[in-house]
């Protein structure tokens, strides 16, 4: 005789934004996008001051409320469960919408104060950026500046996020998906020229008119193959009929660059506004070869779906001075 089978499924309660909103705490979240960044409790606890049962009971309180776990523990740290990401993304946001609030708080009773955090590439970092924040720091001393530098791949996401308030540096060409991946606008400053570079006391020994291709088996410093700027030299070794060096590094970091330029008789490309002021300092030699190109456009990249912060703002007017300045 065939019985009937029963299936007991078990609704999973729908939680109300009324019991969300008496539950969770900003810092709750905060501690849980720390947790994400972290990826592990007990460095999440160093950076917040906090110690690691505090942050397991926060961790555990919120799982027991949403009955569904925020974390997988592994031999390495933890991992995000798919809700944990979900919480993280908004706490990022919230965070980000609050610190705005600081800053236009600040700038609404003094004009002066808030916390500007800039994305830059390594075109930026070595004049334009630097003429920029003094510019701003004549202005308001009590404004805090966090630089970031980092490839285009990095920054693009972080802006887009809000981790980041602006970033400063060659954009891309228009027709590069990375342009038009994220809702950006981008502001063109001035157009750069890319040029070669050496260390000053290796300079003797190059030809008095070099070609790129008597240059080609030195030791060379190139951009990372993921960056817009390696694009340009790529284009540039092409041009020419040659293949890219055997001998490389592969870099975006301006001071290992100047080092290593410093150490060894290699070659590296280099925007001509920021080898100038290595080659006024003795540092640098320019090589004069005929093959170098334009390097493209440089200015900045803030969100299109955001009005700036006050602090950006002023920021912007900054670099706009800086950029005119050097274009003098």
């Amino acid at each position: 005789m065939n019985k009937d089978v029963r299936i007991r499924t078990e609704r999973v309660p729908e939680i109300s934004h009324v019991s969300l909103s008496r539950k969770l705490k900003l810092q709750q979240l905060i501690l849980i996008a720390k947790v994400i960044d972290s990826g592990s409790l007990l460095r999440a606890a160093k950076e917040l001051g906090m110690t690691q049962p505090a942050i397991s009971k926060a961790v555990q309180e919120l799982e027991a409320f949403f009955s569904a776990p925020l974390f997988e523990r592994t031999n390495r740290g933890v991992v995000p469960t798919e809700l944990g990401r979900l919480l993280g993304r908004r706490a990022k946001s919230m965070s980000t919408e609050l610190r705005y609030l600081t800053d236009e708080i600040n700038a609404l009773q003094g004009g002066t104060a808030g916390h500007l955090i800039v994305g830059t590439l390594i075109v930026a970092s070595a004049r334009l950026l630097p003429v920029a924040i003094r510019l701003l720091k004549d202005q308001a001393p009590g404004m805090l500046v966090t630089v970031r530098e980092g490839s285009t791949t990095q920054l693009f996401p972080a802006l887009s996020t809000g981790d980041l308030d602006i970033v400063v540096g060659r954009l891309p060409e228009r027709e590069l998906p990375l342009a038009n991946a994220f809702p950006l606008h981008h502001e063109v400053l001035f157009q750069e020229s890319i040029c070669l570079v050496v260390g000053a006391r290796h300079a003797l020994a190059l030809p008095r008119r070099p070609r790129l291709a008597d240059l080609v088996d030195l030791p060379w410093i190139l951009p990372l193959a993921d960056s817009p700027t390696r694009l340009r030299a790529e284009r540039l070794f092409e041009d020419a009929g040659l293949s890219l060096p055997v001998d490389r590094v592969e870099s975006l970091s301006m001071l290992t660059n100047i080092g290593l330029l410093l150490e060894r008789a290699c070659v590296a490309l280099m925007p001509r506004v920021a080898a100038q002021q290595f080659v006024d300092a003795g540092l640098l030699a320019i090589v004069p070869v005929s093959e170098a190109a334009d390097f493209g456009a440089v200015g900045f990249s803030v969100r299109a779906d955001k009005k700036a912060s006050p602090a950006c703002a002023r920021f912007i007017a900054c670099l706009r001075e800086s950029a005119a300045l050097i274009d003098d």
